[in-house]
């Protein structure tokens, strides 16, 4: 079973959850945070996310890099539903031996401070063999400003403009997925009541994949210009860019007569627009080559 098709059973059998202590979830399963409303009227947002050796870092990856993308992974998610990260709770599995494991949980305790988000408790195991992979988790729990509402993947309406944070592609080759920003205070301004952000997420798995999950989640088709979505100058054509991921830029899907924030350098677009499926039609999105051959955007990112 591949990872789209085991997030799709996990979603279609997570309809209807009911929290308990009078709590009522906002979003379970399907978007970037769990969202849950406490009894007194508290919004809580919560992620986790793994890292694991060999697969998201290389061996050789110095420890503080791998620290700081560990918690960085995880403060992506609640700044893409709109939230601000307010504690951390990280695990680790470690290999037998491993030499570096003070200097690794104080990089990820100094990161995690960096983000808002300090280091509240944990949990680390060993593995029996020293060529054993290492495995973090990382859980943040985040909150969210009096007169702002999250954002989810859902919301995406007809006739919204694309837009996106940042350029896509050659993550690995260039670093960016160990150095990269969470867009916290663009969040944060999407999160705003009246800023005409319909949708939100980060970009993990690819443009093309992740564009398909909004559409896909908000039954609607969005067309994205490959040629107008800004591509890193080392990534080779505007294919390898779509499917590269761990960009960790944010997608939104603002209303066309949106005031865009101060912060509008930060916004670039738009890449694309939102509309209604044609007949016979499915939800999902259509990457327009610069050659103008239309490609599906589920073709386009990772699924492991």
């Amino acid at each position: 079973m591949r990872e789209s098709e085991l997030h799709a059973h996990i979603a279609s059998r997570s309809i209807g959850l009911d929290a308990g202590g009078g709590c009522e979830v906002i979003a379970g399963p399907g978007d970037d945070c769990a969202i849950v409303r406490s009894s007194n009227g508290s919004t809580s947002f919560l992620t986790v996310d793994q890292l694991v050796e060999g697969r998201h870092f290389e061996p050789a990856t110095p420890v503080d890099l791998i620290a700081r993308k560990s918690i960085a992974r995880s403060v992506s998610d609640i700044a893409a539903m709109g939230g601000t990260p307010a504690w951390a709770l990280a695990s680790g599995t470690l290999c037998k031996d491993y030499p570096h494991s003070n200097e690794l949980f104080d990089a990820m305790s100094r990161w995690a401070k960096h983000w808002g988000c300090p280091l509240v408790g944990g949990d680390i195991a060993t593995h029996a063999k020293t060529d054993s992979p290492m495995v973090l988790s990382v859980t943040i729990g985040g909150v969210i400003d009096a007169g702002h509402t999250p954002i989810l993947r859902s919301g995406a309406k007809p006739g919204d403009l694309i837009y996106i944070s940042g350029p896509i592609g050659a993550s690995f080759e260039t670093g960016h997925h160990l150095r990269f920003d969470p867009r916290i205070e663009l969040g944060r301004w999407a999160s705003r009541e009246g800023s005409g952000v319909h949708a939100m997420m980060d970009l993990s798995d690819g443009l093309g994949r992740d564009c398909d999950r909004i559409a896909k989640a908000s039954q609607v088709c969005i067309e994205i210009s490959a040629a107008d979505v800004p591509i890193h100058h080392s990534c080779e054509g505007w294919k390898r860019a779509f499917s590269d991921g761990e960009d960790y830029e944010l997608i939104l899907s603002i209303d066309p007569h949106a005031d865009l924030p101060p912060t509008s350098p930060l916004l670039i677009g738009p890449i694309g627009v939102v509309r209604v499926p044609k007949r016979k039609e499915s939800a999902g999105a259509i990457i327009v080559a610069p050659d103008g051959h239309a490609h599906g955007g589920q073709e386009l990112g990772w699924d492991h």
